[in-house]
This record gives structure tokens, sequence and C-alpha cells, in this order.
């Protein structure tokens, strides 16, 4: 058994060593047009490790089957060296492609290369004859050199004769699967393996180096195939008019609702706090504090959240871009990495600093990926906090311990600066340190507005109240207590404008969605917003059809001022409406998901 375990082990440990030298050899050959230093290099080795330790657990699962049956049966060699064979292939080709593709594609090896196999005439057509014998001999070099580490790895397995010994390896060997799987999952936390557990750099290019090529490639492939979605539902003329009429990306007459164009900007998502929990359900006692705020603020009373779910909504509210019933494009890197973001265009166009907050797992759907991608320089998550603050509540760090980071930066931080900030103690299991409710959900929430109120009255305090803008918005509602889809309530989200930036009280009564942020923000900054083709500026004069689209598992719900629809797309049928105009709502809705898949796979 010693000796199986040995091969093993040694064959994990050479399988992790092709990545990191694969890593070396995909920085030094793109040295000329991406500079960086030895200490980056050992950053994107040290980054990348935790994404190649788990990969190398896959390709060690074949070799660990084998060793098992080998305990009972002897196993030829020649199964072995088929298998090495299969291996030295898809790694070879995994490294010669993704180093060579990423000149021309700038981003990581993933599953649309095999598009580029129907027409093989067009993709060389760019590249010499040269150039694709030099890469072949590559090929052919590396399958043969990681084909001889393999097979000189591997003795000559004895079966074992004595019955108990082959009962108790076993066993042994069976008790491992467990382990096997947590390490390719990537621990026992929430997130599972994903390529933005790896960004750690606003130089893409060190992000992109940091990536395992083997796993993005099966990653993307897995999401393509599963997950990407296109609608088409009428002719792309009439889907461009209704999209054309229903989005305008400029900003023509706004009123000034803000004292400066350059504030300090803090964007806080309220973890699941719909309206349903605030006082446009008319319970006034949940949430006091934020009830209050919009009151002092800019409310914008009839804003509706775009999606479900986390991942989603804070694409929604940071790239103003749509939600989609059966995809999430955070992860997706090859997508959410082409999103426009709040944070990148302020920080190219006004020099704003930025950091983000989020006291839990920050690698969880890609998020990481996303924001650093998105233009947040800084990140501040569950692994920056003690052990006991991590362990303060089942998502990770406490609210009111993030919020009290979110304070310090207020005063740490270079001006002008942007902080977004993610909160999560509204979350089942709904783990919060007061009882005000008996109602553990209601409790959340009124933990949640605690934490809020006191913020503000402590930034009140402060000198940078006087020049900072704090936009307050859910990244989504909740079903509970018999609230669903059906119900314009679920999805009915508080979004309120707070600070000294603010030069009064306002309330704005025109239907929105949460994607229309950036493009309102933006518009009050005198900032271009063309790049957020689905986002509006609603208080600008060509906002002139309001309108809220949600979507959720294979379904959506539209409404504007006189009417409301939800429709299934399983069972293609519309759940509920209201109104006379929800046949408009739909078809209006079909053209904005067509119109918005259509962009992301061109993308």
């Amino acid at each position: 058994m010693k000796a199986r375990v040995l091969y093993l082990l040694k064959f994990y440990v050479a399988t992790l060593f092709f990545f990191v030298v694969a890593k070396i050899g995909f920085m030094l050959y793109h040295y000329g047009g991406h500079h960086f230093v030895f200490s980056d290099m050992l950053q994107v080795i040290g980054h990348g490790l935790s994404l190649d330790l788990s990969t190398s657990l896959y390709i060690l699962i074949m070799p660990f089957l084998l060793v098992i049956v080998s305990l009972w049966l002897r196993i030829p060699r020649w199964i072995y060296r088929i298998y090495y064979v299969i291996a030295a292939i898809l790694l070879a080709l995994a490294f010669v492609a993704d180093t060579s593709l990423y000149e021309f594609w700038q981003f990581k090896l993933d599953a649309s290369c095999l598009s580029y196999l129907e027409t093989p005439t067009e993709a060389m057509a760019s590249v010499s004859m040269g150039y694709i014998l030099l890469r072949f001999l590559c090929l052919v070099i590396l399958i043969g050199a990681i084909y001889w580490v393999y097979e000189k790895l591997t003795p000559l397995f004895t079966k074992l004769t004595v019955v108990s010994q082959k009962i108790i390896s076993s066993l042994v060997a069976l008790l491992l699967i467990p382990l096997m799987i947590i390490g390719i999952r990537g621990g026992l936390d929430e997130s599972t393996t994903n390529i933005g557990q790896v960004y750690f750099s606003q130089n893409q290019f060190l992000n992109h180096s940091a990536v395992n090529p083997f796993f993005s490639f099966f990653a993307s492939f897995e999401k393509t195939a599963s997950n990407n979605v296109t609608y088409h539902f009428m002719e792309d003329e009439e889907c461009e008019k209704i999209v054309s009429e229903l989005y305008n990306t400029q900003s023509i007459g706004i009123d000034t609702l803000l004292t400066t164009q350059k504030p300090n900007i803090i964007v806080i998502l309220l973890e699941s706090c719909g309206g349903q929990f605030t006082e446009i359900s008319g319970r006034t006692d949940i949430t006091p504090n934020l009830n209050r705020l919009a009151k002092e603020g800019i409310y914008f009373t009839n804003c509706y959240a775009n999606s479900w779910r986390t991942d989603r909504g804070t694409v929604c509210t940071w790239s103003g871009y749509p939600s989609f019933p059966t995809m999430s494009v955070m992860k997706i890197p090859s997508k959410s990495r082409t999103m426009p973001n709040i944070a990148r265009t302020l920080q190219e166009q006004r020099g704003y600093t930025t950091h983000y907050i989020y006291g839990g797992d920050i690698n969880f759907t890609n998020m990481r990926g996303y924001l650093v991608s998105g233009g947040f320089s800084d990140l501040t998550w569950k692994e920056d906090y003690t052990k006991e603050e991590r362990a303060s509540a089942k998502w990770g760090v406490r609210d009111d311990i993030t919020f009290g980071t979110l304070y310090q930066l207020t005063a740490t931080m270079q001006e002008p600066y942007l902080i977004g900030y993610s909160t999560l103690s509204s979350h089942v299991p709904w783990d919060v340190p007061i009882h005000h409710f008996d109602d553990e959900v209601l409790n959340a929430f009124y933990y949640l507005d605690q934490c809020v109120g006191q913020f503000i009255e402590k930034l009140r305090k402060s000198p940078a109240w006087d020049h900072t803008l704090i936009v307050m918005l859910p990244d989504h509602g909740i079903v509970n207590d018999g609230l669903d889809e059906s119900n314009p309530l679920l999805n009915h989200i508080p979004m309120i404008w707070v600070g000294g930036a603010v030069k009064e009280p306002r309330r704005i009564e025109q239907i929105c969605n949460q994607t229309d942020l950036p493009a309102t923000l933006l518009g009050q900054l005198g900032l271009n917003h063309d790049t957020y083709t689905f986002s509006r500026d609603v208080l600008s004069k060509t906002y002139t059809s309001p309108i809220a689209i949600h979507t959720y598992d294979d379904g959506f719900t539209m409404m504007d001022s006189t009417s409301f629809v939800n429709y299934d797309f399983i069972s293609d049928r519309i759940v509920k409406s209201q109104g006379t105009g929800y046949e408009r709502l739909i078809h209006q809705a079909k053209a904005i998901l067509q119109a918005a898949t259509k962009d992301l796979n061109e993308r």
C-alpha cells in the first residue's frame, strides 16, 4: 500500500508542477506585451495555487481508481499508459492553445475556441505556416515530456495476497474519497472552486496568468453548455426598435440632486431588504431608520429589483446590465469582465480610488473576479478579519463589524473615493445578535436597519459627511410569508440617496430598475454613460418609457404605470396579469431578453 500512496502523491505533485511551469512559460512568452517583475511572477504562482491544487485532483481521479482496483486485480501497464497519453494530450493542448491564443483574445482559454474548429481555414488565416508548425512542435514535445514523467513515476504494483490487507487498504482508500471531493470543490465554504478566486490585481494580465487554463476551459464549457441561452422571439429589426424606444443612454435636461459632481460615494447593497420589510409594505416598525432616511434624502419610490439572487443583482447594480432567467453573468468570467462598471468609470474618468467590502466569501460565484475586473482596486472580505469575527455569523462576518470597517475607510481612503459594500446578515439562517422580533426573519432585517442607522449617524458627525453621497438599495427581495413572483411587492425595493452631498430631500416617483443606477448616478456627475446600454437616467428628459423588468428562474415580471404581468417560460403562460397593457409588456420584455442575450453572446 505504501508504494501506491507514494505513487499517487508523486503523480499529484508532478501535475501541480506542470501547471506552475505552464504559468511561468505563459508569462515569459507574453513579456514583450505585458511587462512584469519577478515578484509579480511569484504572486501569480501563489494566488493561482489554489486553483492548480484543485485541478490537479481532477487529473488524479483515474490513477486513484486504478490503484484501488490494483489491490484486488493485476492492472496491465498499458491501461495506465493509455490514460497518460490522454492526460498528456489534454494538458499540452491547454498549455499551448492558451499561451498562443491569449495574444489574440486577451482572455484565458475557454470553450469559445471550439467554434473556430467549424471554420479552420478562417481561424488560421491570420497566422503563418511557420507559426502553426512551431506550435505543433511544442505540442509534440510537451506531450512527450508529460507522458515520460508520468510513465517514470509508475512502479510495478504487486497484487496483495492477504485478504485482510486488501480490505484494510480498500477501506483506507475509500476514506480518502471525501477528502478528494473537498479538495476538488475548494473547501467546505459555500463557494466552490472558481476562476475568480485567483484574481488579485488591477493588472488583468497578472490575473489571467494566475488562472489555470485546463480548469478555465472545462469550466467555461460547462457554463456555455448549460446556461448560455439565446432568446429569439421576433425579427432583429423589430427587437431593436422596441429596445431603442425603452432604453436611451443620454442625459438631457436632468435635475441636479447633488451639491457637487465629485462627491465621495458609498454604495451599499442591502442583502434581501425588499420593500416588504420597509414602509413600502405599510409596515414602519421593521426598518425605522431606512424609512426615516427616505424622507431625509432622495427616495426613488418605485424602484424594482432586476433579479432574485445576489450575484445577478450585483451585476445589475454596478454594470447596469439586465439579469437572465437561467444564467448568471457573474459566473461566466469571459462575459462578466467585459461589463462596464461604475467603479471603472469613476476610476478612469475622475481618478476615484475604489474599495469593496464583503464579510462573506468573496470567491463565491466569481464575485472577486467580477469586482476586480470592474475596477475595484482593493477588497476587504472574510479572510481579512479575525477568526472570532469570521465565526460571528454563518455566512461570514456580521454586519455591525463590517459597517465598522466601512466607517474606518471613510477616514483613511484617498479622496475622491468609491466604496462598494454588500451586507450579509439579513440572510438565512438569520443569525443576528439581537432579538427584537420573535420572527427570526423580521428580526434580521431590524438588525440590518439598526446597523444602517448607527453607521449613518456616526458618519453624520464626521468631517466626511458634507461631501459624501451614500446610495442604499437591496440586491433583491425574497420570497417570504406567502409573497411570490405574482406579487409586485416582492421585487419593489427602496433606493435611497443620503449624505451631505444631497442638495435637498426629493421623492422620485418614476418606475425604474436597479439597473438604472449607473446612468442616473453618472448623469448627476456629468459623466458619459453610453457603454451602459441597458441603464437609463431616470432624471433625464429622454426617460419617456418608464418600465421595470425582473427575471427569475425561467420566468419574468414586467410592469409600467398601468399594468403588470408575470410570465412563465416553462409552461409558456401568463401566471398573473393586471391592467390592460399586459400583452404589450410581454412583447417588450421578450424584446429586452432577446437584445440582452444577443449583446451578451457578442461580448
